[in-house]
């Protein structure tokens, strides 16, 4: 922060110039408690323009004013028991501690890696947590400007199953398309695609249920696309569309292991060793 901004701040809030260390301005006062030019350049993002530095320094100084007063009026009218934190303050260093000690542990034991068996054993015996919220879909799609001369060729590229044809399709995504995605074996949900893809439709289960190839353009661009598969909310989510989930449940069930064997093993130690007394 430059000086004339500095000076500024100064008459914007009214303060008379004090030094700390006969070094650093004060910039503002309450009771005894004094905010110095140092605590408000440490919120001032570097670069910010001169005049917004102003509006953000003179918001920081009201706030810190007004939150210094709070706590000096409450000091003064709550009883000394209602201020005595010490209990709160243990507790809560007790469980900062117990926190990060539990991080590390994490860090160090959990295995992380997860088999293809344990998630598929997963969602055999959990198929009920795993209802579709959305509708979602196996798709391929090409968009193309609406003057491209080879609309004809992808239609035939897109619309065929042999091997040489999906080589040649990528081949000529990758040079003439506005976008495309190819990967069939992957789920997305219907909605996202109809981000991508104008289609108008009011009933998305009767729209998929009858559509398996969509043809349309507007002023700009022609869509091309094939629907391979699709699943109807409320129906049974299919595991390769939950993998991700399912092997994030299964870490956090394993970290609670290891935490809860850590806590037991804990306990069971200092009963074998007679470290601790119950009266």
């Amino acid at each position: 922060m430059n000086k004339w901004v500095i000076f500024s701040l100064v008459i914007l809030t009214a303060c008379t110039t004090f030094f700390k260390k006969k070094t650093e301005r004060v910039l503002a006062k309450v009771g005894n408690e004094y905010l110095y030019e140092s605590d408000v350049k440490d919120v001032i993002p570097v670069r910010t323009l001169a005049r917004d530095s102003i509006v953000l320094a003179k918001g920081f100084i009201d706030n810190w004013v007004r939150q210094k007063l709070l706590i000096a009026k409450a000091m003064k009218n709550l009883p000394g028991e209602q201020m005595d934190f010490s209990k709160q303050l243990e507790n809560y260093k007790n469980s900062l501690i117990v926190f990060e000690y539990e991080n590390a542990l994490v860090k160090q034991n959990l295995d992380t890696i997860v088999t293809e068996d344990e998630m598929e054993n997963y969602y055999d015996s959990n198929q009920k947590n795993f209802l579709l919220k959305d509708n979602i879909v196996q798709i391929q799609y090409v968009k193309l400007p609406v003057r491209s001369p080879n609309i004809k060729i992808f239609k035939k590229l897109l619309y065929s199953d042999n091997s040489v044809d999906k080589v040649n399709l990528a081949g000529q995504c990758e040079k003439y398309a506005s976008n495309y995605f190819l990967d069939d074996q992957t789920w997305l949900l219907f909605n996202d695609i109809l981000k991508e893809i104008p289609i108008k439709t009011y009933n998305q289960e009767d729209f998929l249920k009858n559509h398996r190839k969509v043809e349309f353009q507007d002023s700009l661009f022609v869509y091309l696309v094939r629907f391979k598969d699709f699943k109807i909310k409320e129906g049974i989510s299919p595991l390769s569309f939950e993998k991700e989930r399912i092997r994030n449940i299964i870490l956090n069930k394993r970290k609670i292991d290891l935490i809860n064997k850590m806590h037991e093993d804990t306990y069971e130690q200092a009963l074998k060793h007679n470290e601790f007394e119950v009266y």
